[in-house]
């Protein structure tokens, strides 16, 4: 049976240490989220995670959904009853508005609970996390009216959402959109086609689902400007709140998949259902993007959430395992053989793992700080900095996190050798859950392009040119300290290895835009290892001080620093590659005819 353990200490680390969240306590919703306090919220949703949610990973993975003949669906043993105790403690409004009944607290303690979450049970995690995507969209754009009708519902748990994009014939390609909206006498409209790949599109866990759905209305226009985001609920409310009939949708079928088989993929077939129209006509794919935003953003902390809990049963497995012998000899000369630990490929598997998942949830934990900071923050110039760091690191943080997520799951299966192809220890399911984190949401080309094509030139690239400032300040301010050179030194080869990669950018796309497309996803590595290694030496410099002020803790503290150092001088020289290759540009790569691969 695999085992999860929630890092709380090292999410706290990062929120009262590197991030001082006292510091915003003039801000709404930090006021609540003192240390005390902080502390304990993570303790009680870390034995949610421990006892309740783990346990089911394995036997959910195996069980999977049912779709019954009357279109219902039933998630495996277990999950309702998991579902209601988290309903029960408050966890489904634990950031969301408190006007309908969350209980607002900032993003980065929501950030906690779903990497938690993430790590226990992947497909157990979407249900709730599909619908606080949809309720964040209905709260930004949808009237007050339908805000009333639908929000408290869903921020209490009672109510689920979904997001539904993708149809049979179009993914990304959203402008080929066939799902129509024909008006209504009432206001309502009544919608018709087929989306695919929906998550939780059918479920058991809830009293009904609100789905939101793009469609285009009769007469808009052609591509994406004519498409239009609706409220689609499974039953239709009551004035008086009730619930009424069954709306004219069904699940067609749930998809067989790789991997997150616990969670209901569906088809979903809309037969002029009730739909009710969110913010103005044509102006869908905008409201849409906020769930976007919001779910691409959760699917990065999946990414390191699943090389984190694989890297837990990694580590408990060398630390048991004995196989062969070290190479400096016998660690322990009275048993058969040492563990696996003490071979130093195993441990370059483990401290690749390892030192990406710290400084991957630093990273994620600094921009959900930054979402508050884009609506919260007292000035108009720290709200516009924080909305241009966001936007621009949101692409990476998916594309980089899920990418490097599936590498690790899958390294540290392999320190399992043989044992981790064998279904109980759970090594493989990993694997497999991570896997779709690298394509939903935006396949990570997808997120590379947008990167490069939308977020690096946006406001004469202020975002891009906002970041090189920010790391090259705190490199600057550091320059002097000698214990931080390790550190300042790596970071700054690899930000002007970043600041080239830009360059060339600019220099070159233009004139082809193949060689932007060529380019895109090394330079979106690029990016993030500088992003992360960023994270390294900020947390060193934590550590440094605290081991000098003489911490009470300094295993702690010095572990950081050997983690940290670790990435700087063997991870981090891969920006000198992906440098080279993104230079390389697109004429070897598009030079041979498409009947000659």
């Amino acid at each position: 049976m695999p085992i999860y353990n929630a890092p709380v200490k090292e999410m706290l680390f990062v929120l009262n240490e590197m991030l001082n969240l006292n510091k915003y306590s003039n801000l709404p919703g930090y006021a609540d989220a003192t240390p005390d306090m902080v502390e304990a919220i993570l303790e009680e949703g870390a034995k949610i995670c421990e006892n309740e949610l783990a346990p089911l990973n394995l036997s959910g993975d195996i069980e999977g959904c049912v779709r019954h003949d009357d279109g219902s669906v039933t998630t495996p043993k277990g999950f309702k009853e998991a579902y209601n105790k988290y309903k029960e403690g408050g966890w489904t409004g634990l950031s969301h508005n408190p006007k309908y009944g969350g209980q607002g607290l900032p993003h980065v303690i929501g950030f906690c609970m779903q990497e938690m979450m993430s790590s226990a049970n992947m497909a157990f995690t979407m249900y709730p996390g599909l619908s606080a995507g949809a309720m964040a969209s209905i709260d930004l754009d949808a009237s007050d009216e339908l805000k009333q009708k639908f929000l408290p519902k869903m921020v209490a748990g009672d109510w689920t959402g979904t997001m539904n994009l993708t149809e049979p014939h179009c993914g990304t390609d959203l402008g080929l959109m066939r799902t129509k909206a024909e008006p209504n006498d009432d206001g309502s409209h009544a919608i018709t086609g087929t989306k695919i790949f929906i998550s939780a599109g059918e479920h058991d866990l809830a009293d009904n689902i609100i789905h939101l759905v793009l469609a285009r209305i009769t007469g808009a226009p052609e591509g994406v400007k004519g498409i239009s985001l609706f409220i689609v609920p499974k039953y239709l409310v009551n004035e008086d709140g009730s619930l009424g009939e069954h709306n004219k949708l069904i699940c067609g079928s749930i998809e067989e998949k790789m991997g997150i088989h616990a969670n209901s993929t569906c088809t979903m077939n809309f037969d002029g259902a009730t739909g009710y129209l969110v913010g103005t006509e044509h102006k869908g794919l905008r409201a849409m993007f906020t769930m976007m935003n919001h779910a691409r953003t959760g699917v990065a902390v999946q990414g390191y959430a699943q090389s984190e809990v694989s890297y837990q049963n990694a580590v408990a497995y060398a630390n048991d395992r004995i196989q062969g012998r070290s190479l400096t000899g016998a660690k322990n000369p009275d048993k058969a053989a040492d563990t696996l630990m003490v071979h130093p490929d195993v441990r370059r598997m483990l401290m690749n793992a390892k030192s990406f998942n710290e400084a991957a949830r630093a990273a994620s934990l600094w921009c959900a700080l930054l979402i508050d900071l884009s609506s919260k923050a007292e000035t108009e110039e720290e709200r516009q900095w924080a909305d241009d760091i966001v936007g621009l690191l949101t692409p990476v943080m998916k594309g980089v996190f899920t990418d490097r997520g599936y590498e690790f799951a899958t390294t540290n299966q392999q320190v399992f050798g043989g044992h981790g192809y064998i279904s109980e220890h759970g090594m493989g399911q990993f694997v497999r859950d991570a896997r779709i984190a690298q394509i939903y949401e935006g396949a990570n080309g997808i997120q590379a392009l947008d990167l490069v094509g939308r977020k690096l030139p946006a406001n004469g690239g202020r975002a891009i040119q906002a970041l090189f400032k920010h790391i090259g300040s705190f490199i600057s301010d550091n320059k002097d300290n000698e214990k931080m050179t390790p550190f300042t030194g790596p970071l700054s080869a690899a930000l002007t290895d970043l600041q080239g990669g830009t360059m060339w950018l600019m220099q070159n796309a233009m004139q082809n835009p193949d060689h932007a497309g060529a380019a895109s996803t090394p330079y979106m590595h690029l990016m993030g290892h500088v992003l992360l290694a960023f994270q390294w030496a900020q947390m060193a410099k934590i550590s440094l001080e605290q081991l000098d002020a003489g911490t009470t803790d300094p295993t702690f503290y010095e572990n950081k620093i050997i983690t940290g150092r670790f990435y700087m001088r063997h991870r981090l020289p891969e920006t000198k590659a992906l440098l080279a290759e993104l230079q390389a540009g697109a004429d070897d790569m598009m030079a041979l005819d498409a009947a000659n691969f």
